[in-house]
């Protein structure tokens, strides 16, 4: 009987403890299990009675549409109402959700990865908000969301997210999203490259509730509007992702009243389950192989450095896995870091978009793929390292994940689209900053970032300046309409760039050359954030070429405005010109990387950069002098250029080819490869080293060997599972040191002992 009850007395204490630690908990941080996983959620008991109710494959190809229709009806909403710059280029989505957060339907157009990495959000407020009694969960609630450590790419991006109800259920939920720029980071315009730390990334907010019964709180807006540059785009736009959300909703009800809620439950499930089977069949159409690539970033936006982006894809069946092992370590100070749903999110919109476009664009179509990805690396940051210039790592998850699927679909017999180069991958822009000419302090971007070059494809040239890998159907802008409320003029605007394509049998599309300077304003200044200024970011395909690498250029000590004004003809319409022939008397043409810190500029001062361009596809070598001559003629590229890289033969001024002088000068030069070229074993040993170079600063893996990883030097290994913090000086100590020694140098030379040292 004893041992009975002290048996219950220690269950009852068990359970008295587990009570408390639920009661008591001091810190709800991220959860991993929900951040780690990109699954579709097991099938829940409602979903497979409502799919036993209602499988007619018409009714649910006519609700999907309905969707669809929805999510871009509320995306255009988003577009035309929108006050951030972003909203008005297309940097938004929208998107509709399972009961149990998984994404089924987002906008045709806007930011996909918005829409994939919402889900983790939604599973986190499904988790522990709901049950709970200080928060809740009821109609008329909406959410609002940017933590990128709770899923999303970068605090920049702001959710709103809705849940939908039907007589007191849970059925759905819906979302959007705004690249809302401005979040009061330590610079301007949301992305700060100087970031060292979480807490230099501006407003983070982990999902909690701002509207009750479809009205915006006023107490948590006013905290929020306190917390940014500019309050009154934080309010417009939060009441625009509310009234679109609001929108779907609205859409959805209708399916509900028409349909039943059955109807609509077995349409969402049914549509995940679809698009994963069919994607299993697609996968195992494609030949069991692996594929071995990687990219490269050539600074953290603050120091020069080698950090690599590794990739392994390997297909067997119908199993399709990315491996990421030996990548970089996270730089634990350095701002280039993403967390795993934003290097999955932009993963699953190379798919999406390049790889079967024709599926709908929700969370399935990437969730059977297996993604491999080492802890505290800088595809799977800790919540401890800075992420808000984590584009320049998951562009590049993009570019391997794009570049490595070509190889499969080149071999498949069926495809879904074209096979293609990878895609122009940075954001070459301007971020601005400061007080405008109204007297107000502003914080964003130039849309220019949307003009990424396209990648060559198989049988054509690839577009210029077509659109950004992470947003179809996205927006340039209006640099008039941005110049009424911004103190600075583009001079040179959406020009292409000569000579800048990535040659093949079909060249990349191009990017273009932009030239700024502040005219208004003695309190605005300018960032660049972008990697490849000295090694590109991406290569060709198939033969094709990489695009160059293209530096920032400033001309300062100038007032190009009172050139212009005096004496035109002087002024420059390219970078090349300008920095080649110095045309203005007393200036200082510089050049930097494309890591450039907010700084503010003096009227006049020039700032030139050039998008890149996509990559080539095919040998340069097989190019139609047609198409050559038509790139002269468009003024893309150099008669001397086109023949020293296309081995063409024609008169340069009737452009007339040569047809037998362009066989024998590519006959020569491809007599000239073969001598050049030796067995692989040969050019390994030549060429190959056994670790990486003392004298360049170099992450991730050497060569095949995944089992180390180095953090900067050869002798300095890790472990790849556990490797430690990397840290990097701040520049500006480096320099006072550097300072430091000289001054010290120069005490000793004249016999001057240091204060400090002096009696």
């Amino acid at each position: 009987m004893n041992d009975k009850l002290s048996a219950e007395a220690v269950l009852e204490d068990q359970e008295l403890v587990a009570k408390f630690l639920k009661e008591t908990t001091l810190f709800l941080g991220p959860d991993q299990e929900i951040m780690q996983s990109h699954d579709i959620m097991p099938i829940t008991d409602r979903e497979t009675e409502s799919i036993k109710k209602h499988n007619d494959p018409h009714q649910m190809a006519s609700i999907r549409d309905r969707m669809q229709s929805a999510c871009d009806e509320s995306y255009e909403m988003l577009e035309q109402m929108g006050a951030a710059p972003g909203a008005k280029w297309g940097d938004v989505i929208t998107g509709i959700y399972s009961a149990s957060g998984d994404l089924t339907i987002g906008s045709a157009g806007g930011v996909l990865i918005f829409n994939v990495v919402v889900h983790h959000p939604i599973k986190f407020i499904i988790k522990n908000w709901i049950n709970e009694h200080t928060v809740g969960l009821k109609q008329g609630d909406g959410f609002i969301h940017n933590d990128s450590r709770y899923g999303n790419v970068h605090n920049t991006d702001q959710s709103m997210i809705m849940p939908i109800f039907h007589e007191g259920e849970l059925v759905a939920w819906v979302a959007s999203t705004v690249h809302e720029g401005e979040n009061g980071a330590i610079e301007p315009g949301g992305m700060p490259s100087m970031a060292e730390s979480p807490f230099d990334e501006g407003l983070k907010m982990s999902p909690f509730r701002v509207v009750e019964n479809y009205e915006i709180k006023k107490d948590l807006l006013t905290f929020l509007q306190n917390s940014v540059r500019e309050p009154k785009l934080q309010y417009e736009d939060m009441k625009v992702k509310l009234f679109a959300c609001m929108r779907l909703e609205k859409r959805l009800r209708e399916i509900l009243a028409l349909d039943g809620p059955d109807a609509l439950i077995a349409c969402l499930r049914s549509t995940n389950d679809d698009v994963m089977t069919e994607v299993r069949r697609r996968i195992k159409e494609w030949p069991d192989m692996t594929v071995r690539t990687y990219c490269t970033m050539d600074s953290t936006l603050r120091e020069n450095a080698l950090i690599k982006l590794n990739c392994t894809l390997t297909k067997k069946d119908d199993r399709l896995i990315f491996d990421l092992r030996g990548s970089s370590p996270e730089i634990t100070n350095r701002a280039i870091n993403t967390a795993i749903p934003g290097c999955k999110g932009m993963m699953s919109q190379a798919f999406l978009n390049h790889i079967w476009p024709d599926l709908p664009r929700g969370q399935a179509g990437f969730a059977p793929i297996e993604v491999i990805t080492p802890p505290y690396s800088i595809v799977n940051a800790s919540v401890d390292a800075p992420n808000s210039q984590s584009l320049m790592s998951i562009f590049l998850s993009f570019t391997v994940a794009q570049q490595a699927t070509a190889k499969f679909l080149y071999s498949v017999p069926v495809k879904y689209t074209r096979v293609l180069a990878p895609w122009f991958n940075m954001i070459c822009t301007y971020i601005w900053g400061g007080v405008s000419q109204h007297g107000e302090m502003l914080g964003n971007l130039c849309a220019d970032l949307n003009g990424m070059g396209g990648g060559a494809r198989m049988d054509m040239d690839g577009e210029h300046a077509l659109a950004p890998i992470f947003a179809s159907m996205a927006d340039i802008g209006e640099q008039e309409m941005n110049e009424e409320d911004v103190p600075f003029l583009q001079l040179v605007s959406k020009k292409m760039t000569t000579n800048t394509q990535a040659a093949g049998k079909y060249r990349g599309g191009m990017g273009y050359t932009q030239m700024v300077a502040t005219k208004d304003s003695d309190q605005w200044g300018f960032m660049t954030t972008c990697v490849g200024s000295k090694v590109p970011s991406l290569s060709g395909l198939f033969g094709g070429y990489a695009p160059g690498a293209y530096p920032l250029c400033k001309v300062s000590g100038v007032d190009v405005y009172d050139i212009m004004l005096k004496d035109p003809d002087k002024f420059k319409h390219s970078i090349e010109e300008t920095m080649n022939e110095e045309p203005y008397e007393g200036a200082n043409y510089t050049s930097h990387h494309m890591g450039m810190g907010f700084s503010i500029s003096k009227r006049g001062e020039l700032y030139m950069i050039s998008q890149g361009s996509g990559g080539g596809y095919g040998d340069p070598l097989e190019r139609d002098p047609a198409l050559v001559i038509k790139d002269i003629e468009e003024r893309l590229t150099t008669p001397e250029w086109a023949k020293k890289l296309y081995k063409v033969e024609f008169d340069e001024e009737t452009l007339v080819v040569d047809e037998e002088g362009t066989k024998k000068l590519r006959d020569a030069y491809r007599e000239q490869r073969k001598k050049q070229g030796v067995p692989y074993a040969e050019f390994v040993k030549k060429h190959v080293s056994d670790v990486p170079p003392k004298d360049i600063p170099f992450y991730g893996s050497w060569n095949s060997d995944l089992s180390t990883v180095y953090a900067g030097s050869p002798d300095d290994k890790r472990d790849p599972n556990n490797p430690g913090p990397v840290y990097f000086e701040h520049p500006k100590d480096v320099e006072i040191r550097k300072l430091e020694e000289e001054l010290e140098a120069v005490r000793k030379k004249s016999g001057i002992e240091a204060k400090d040292k002096r009696k």
